[in-house]
């Protein structure tokens, strides 16, 4: 049996996986509302706002230990097991959830669900290698991204409808099934890599292989082009490098602006406008449609581009730049957003924006080092992505600590500028990198 473009049926499962990996990461925060009402009753609202934050930290810190841990994992067992591993795991964390009475049990359970969630993205950047040649990864980046920014989009709708009808325990070990029957297609689907793969036709292999080669100057061309061995440095020399730095900061940098609608989003509206969960599904998902579409255009854009000559330096800091400084005057104007459908409208800027940015923020891996160094490297970027959306996340109850969000915003505003700043000053030219002499 052969199966055409067998790479994009690929990409489908990973960005179905991304879907449900915030469907599950953000049930707690829709359902926060109530979750507060049956176990903290006799909390004030800072002291519950504290409560939020503090699990929030857990996960996020676990996120990135995660992080570190898959990036690894995933280069040693393979693309295939590393994802039967984090879904498995992290959808029997969000069933955990239903059985929480509390913040510490809330917190060990959160736990669970960062170390595995925190797989899905280098697991992600390593397929994407894998499965497709250089000048298609920005697409496909962005189509499993676009899976962030959908399941954010259907997660609120769908536990608004859910809490109509269920207990918000019940509500957890639904969505936390979902993860489970993941499991079947992916193993029947990803049982090799193309290379070896019997479903693949000769036509996609040939053109997933040949479009993978590295030549001098760090783009995928033609056989005439001259061939080099793919550089995958040990670890220590891969953080030598500057262009390695310029990844991680840049990640540490632009991440935390996506973190701090994912957790803030339901808690700013029920702060700030009063909503309660129902209310909240019905204003809360319109920000990631912005984060959808903004994740499908940085993707194509920089598909665009490419074909159209563009190196791949160009490229992505042409992408990367535009997609900062589209965030930029939209999260100063959160300062006074005035009604609710216009808070959440910019809020959609803000996360096309982002998503702009952010797809090709983590192609850079794989445009910088060979397949067998992408996974650590995607794994480092992403921990420090994790621990600067920490800083900022325990930062947030003290800053709005009388309800005024905008320093929060400012600061996003200023880590966009310093994402720009790593990319341009630390990556003089995004290539193929060699070895030292």
């Amino acid at each position: 049996m052969k199966i055409k473009g067998l790479r994009w049926w690929v990409i489908t499962l990973i960005a179905l996986a991304t879907i449900i990996n915030y469907i599950d990461r953000q049930a707690l925060s829709v359902l926060w509302p109530a979750i507060v009402e049956d176990l903290f009753p006799d909390k004030t609202a800072l002291e519950r706002k504290q409560i939020y934050a503090n699990i929030s930290i857990v996960f996020v810190f676990s996120y990135a230990f995660g992080q570190a841990i898959f990036g690894k994992v995933f280069d040693w067992i393979g693309t295939r097991i590393g994802f039967v591993l984090s879904i498995g795991v992290w959808s029997l964390a969000t069933i955990a959830h239903a059985f929480a009475q509390g913040m510490l049990s809330f917190s060990i359970f959160r736990s669970i669900l960062g170390i595995a969630e925190a797989g899905n993205w280098p697991g992600a950047t390593k397929g994407n290698a894998e499965w497709f040649p250089t000048k298609e990864r920005a697409l496909a980046q962005g189509i499993f991204n676009s899976g962030a920014a959908i399941g954010g989009i259907i997660a609120f709708p769908i536990i608004g409808f859910l809490t109509l009808h269920f207990s918000w325990q019940a509500v957890f070990i639904i969505v936390g099934s979902i993860g489970l029957l993941w499991l079947i297609p992916w193993v029947i689907i990803v049982k090799a890599p193309p290379a070896m793969h019997d479903w693949i036709t000769e036509e996609e292999k040939a053109y997933i292989l040949s479009g993978q080669r590295v030549t001098r100057e760090g783009d995928s061309q033609s056989d005439s082009s001259e061939e080099v061995e793919e550089y995958s440095p040990s670890t220590g020399e891969l953080l030598s490098r500057k262009q390695s730095w310029g990844v991680i900061i840049a990640s540490a940098a632009i991440d935390p602006i996506w973190w701090l609608f994912v957790f803030w989003i339901p808690i700013y509206l029920n702060e700030v406008y009063g909503m309660n969960v129902t209310e909240i599904g019905i204003y809360g998902w319109v920000p990631y449609v912005g984060a959808m579409l903004g994740a499908w255009f940085g993707g194509l854009l920089a598909q665009n581009r490419i074909a159209a000559g563009w190196n791949t330096d160009k490229t992505r800091k042409l992408v990367i730049t535009l997609g900062c400084l589209i965030m930029l005057p939209a999260l100063i104007a959160m300062s006074n957003p005035g009604a609710p459908t216009v808070a959440v409208l910019i809020m959609a800027v803000i996360l096309f924006g982002f998503q702009t940015a952010i797809g090709n923020v983590q192609t850079l891996p794989s445009d910088l080092y060979g397949k067998k160094a992408v996974g650590t490297l995607s794994g480092f970027s992403g921990m420090a992505a994790k621990l600067g959306a920490v800083g900022l996340t325990s930062l947030v109850p003290w800053l709005t600590a009388d309800g005024n969000y905008t320093p929060a915003f400012v600061i996003g505003a200023s880590l966009a500028i310093i994402a720009i700043a790593a990319i341009w000053l630390l990556i003089p030219k995004i290539e193929a990198l060699k070895p030292k002499p």
